[in-house]
């Protein structure tokens, strides 16, 4: 990515002016500093002109405000977790940190509903829900670290999407900052509001383009009483997939339905598993599903042995319940221990988050084994069975992909996708890593419709600028004087 010389700084008078607006204790201006916020965890990197702390709406409006007077890009900053150069300051200007907006203001038990500022951690508010008998089911795996704001700006999914759905299923409320320093807020407590237009989904998933989200209301769900963790054996891949549609069409709704291939498996053999679960994994297996129910118990009990009937028509090769709660989380750790595996087989992957309709699937996975045979490939798959969501990892047999290769590789592998009327991103966004591919899921109306939002809310083009549109610039102009 072409960006401007590491030493290129704020200069004197924008020092003075943001220092002015928050305070030093708010403002980092040293090249090391700058350094730590020019990356996220999609590999892209471009080093910002100054970066700044929000600690409360005002902040925000304050920056955007000034920002927008001088015409200075602006990049909106959560956890820095994302996938795909959401956070990464490809124009430069100034990245803005909303990590220290990290208060759950209120746990509403009455109606059964949180208000969170921004960047309170995924998890920390699904601890506090649980504390109260309650329950927040976005899941992302990046939980443990990744903000609320940022999960609404992203859309995140996570391993219960298929019963629960995605975070836009629980936003109900948003405060955002528009780029002009305005501050609007959209929805309510309600679950019947159409006062006006309903724009709160227009700024869920757009990835910090349209506006700063400070504050939001989120719905909760009783907590489950009983939660079950099975783990099935399969001979092949497509022998595991046949349980999907089966069990859809049985009535089961399994909290979450994750696939686990042969390779992905070994890598975290490798790695090192626990030996009782190694122990449960037949000899002979090629994939693995892991399948959580959750409900009321005699409900859950009804439908594991529904699931175990299923697989059984399947070729199962083995069928284990988690016995206590720490076998299950120790059969989750295979699942979550796959990223940090699969180095030990090759140092860098070409990584992709597709979706097809889930019962396509099977096909999908057997169109990726043509590819990876044809082009003497690995192409290593696990993800979310149950909503249609695959991760990919793609490298040469023994070596990673060149930056020719990888272009060439993910084409092919987003048209085999778009052929089975998937889509390119499921949950990861498209940020800069995914935007010159975005035609092939949106025609030319739709994305000039989508600019045109985009224009309206942000004339100046200040607001994360490069992201999600293809064709955009990477670098613009840093620094315009100020108008006259």
């Amino acid at each position: 990515m072409k960006n401007t010389s590491d030493n290129e700084c704020a200069d004197k008078k924008t020092k003075q002016d943001l220092t002015s607006l928050l305070g030093q204790d708010k403002c980092l201006f040293d090249l090391e500093d700058r350094w730590t916020y020019a990356f996220d965890a999609s590999g892209k990197q471009a080093v910002p002109l100054a970066v700044v702390f929000a600690t409360c709406p005002e902040d925000v409006c304050a920056v955007m405000h000034y920002a927008s007077t001088r015409r200075i890009p602006v990049v909106p900053r959560g956890a820095g977790s994302g996938l795909t150069g959401g956070a990464v300051p490809a124009a430069g200007g100034i990245v803005l940190v909303l990590e220290r907006m990290n208060r759950i203001l209120e746990i509403d038990t009455q109606n059964l509903c949180a208000v969170v500022e921004t960047g309170v951690i995924t998890a920390d508010l699904q601890n506090s829900a649980e504390k109260k008998g309650l329950f927040y089911p976005p899941d992302p795996a990046s939980a443990a670290f990744s903000t609320i704001g940022g999960n609404i700006a992203e859309n995140a999914g996570g391993m219960r999407a298929a019963k629960y759905g995605v975070t836009k299923q629980y936003v109900l409320g948003l405060e955002a900052v528009l780029p002009n320093g305005r501050l609007i807020t959209l929805g309510s407590k309600c679950i019947k509001d159409v006062a006006g237009y309903s724009m709160t989904e227009l700024f869920v998933g757009s990835e910090g383009t349209l506006g700063i989200i400070t504050k939001a209301i989120v719905r909760l769900v009783n907590l489950p009483e009983t939660v079950k963790t099975l783990a099935v054996c399969f001979p092949d891949i497509q022998a595991a997939g046949r349980v999907v549609p089966l069990l859809l069409k049985s009535g089961v709704v399994p909290c979450t339905l994750e696939f686990i291939d042969f390779f992905c498996l070994q890598a975290v053999r490798n790695m090192g598993m626990s030996d009782d679960i190694a122990e449960l994994i037949h000899p002979d297996t090629r994939a693995i599903l892991l399948i959580e129910l959750d409900g009321a118990a005699d409900a859950v009990k009804k439908d594991a042995a529904t699931v175990r009937n299923i697989c059984e028509t399947c070729s199962m090769l083995s069928f284990h319940s988690a016995r206590n709660p720490e076998e299950r989380d120790r059969l989750w750790a295979v699942r979550r221990s796959i990223h940090g595996a699969l180095t030990s087989l090759c140092p860098h992957w070409l990584e992709e988050d597709i979706a097809v309709p889930p019962a396509s699937i099977p096909v999908m996975l057997e169109k990726l084994q043509a590819l990876a045979t044809a082009e003497n490939l690995r192409i290593l798959s696990f993800g979310h069975y149950a909503d249609g969501n695959i991760h990919l990892s793609v490298s040469e047999a023994d070596a990673p992909l060149s930056l020719n290769r990888t272009e060439d590789i993910t084409r092919k592998i987003f048209s085999l996708t778009v052929s089975l009327g998937g889509r390119i991103a499921a949950e990861h966004g498209i940020g800069l890593v995914k935007k010159e591919y975005l035609g092939l899921n949106l025609d030319d109306a739709t994305l000039d419709l989508a600019l045109q939002i985009k224009k309206m809310l942000d004339p100046e083009g200040i607001l994360n600028p490069g992201k999600i549109f293809p064709g955009m610039s990477e670098t613009k102009i840093l620094h315009k004087p100020d108008r006259q």
